[in-house]
């Protein structure tokens, strides 16, 4: 498992679809996931520490999970499967360590509510982190295209045209990604 920060949350310029830019903790490795809007919205308020008048669903989460004991202890990011990610939220309640399913945007929302670490599965970083080399962060552009497939690495090896068919459904958000201070 790997730590993850979460770097940022960006709008596609395409087609306006919300994205959580997540970053290894101890490297330069990147991990792009599709959001919902009020995903993207609940993440961002607690990130920005806007107060709202009324708690939303996550805060809710949060605060049941509390009141009956338990606490999150951390998330993980477990799987994806034809472009789908995974979650589990972990939680300590008892003595007891209990995992739950969750979409990645919901449990990513509960773990800075709860203000616990993010993990990833190895086997999820090889299939969707994307690591920027310095031509590519000095560029400012990331291109997942058999042209360029200097510029995109997964585990320090260039991609072939089958494992970038895999990431289809990241390229058109990616190729529109103003990736100016990345570094």
């Amino acid at each position: 498992m790997f730590e993850l920060t979460i770097d940022s949350i960006r709008v596609s310029l395409m087609n306006y679809q919300r994205v959580v830019i997540l970053k290894e903790k101890d490297a330069n490795r990147y991990l792009p996931i599709w959001i919902g809007p009020a995903e993207a919205d609940a993440i961002a308020v607690k990130l920005q520490d806007v107060s709202v008048p009324r708690p939303l669903t996550h805060d809710l989460l949060s605060a049941a999970i509390t009141t009956l004991g338990g606490d999150v202890n951390h998330i993980l990011l477990s799987d994806l499967e034809n472009d789908t990610f995974y979650a589990k939220v972990v939680l300590k309640a008892s003595d007891e360590t209990i995992q739950l399913d969750a979409r990645p945007s919901d449990a990513i929302a509960l773990a800075v509510r709860a203000k616990v670490p993010i993990f990833v599965e190895e086997s999820v970083l090889e299939k969707a982190g994307v690591i920027l080399d310095k031509e590519s962060a000095e560029q400012s552009s990331l291109q997942l295209d058999q042209e360029d497939l200097g510029t995109v690495k997964t585990q320090g090896k260039e991609l072939n045209t089958e494992e970038l068919s895999k990431l289809s459904a990241f390229k058109d958000f990616v190729d529109t990604l103003d990736l100016e201070g990345l570094e």
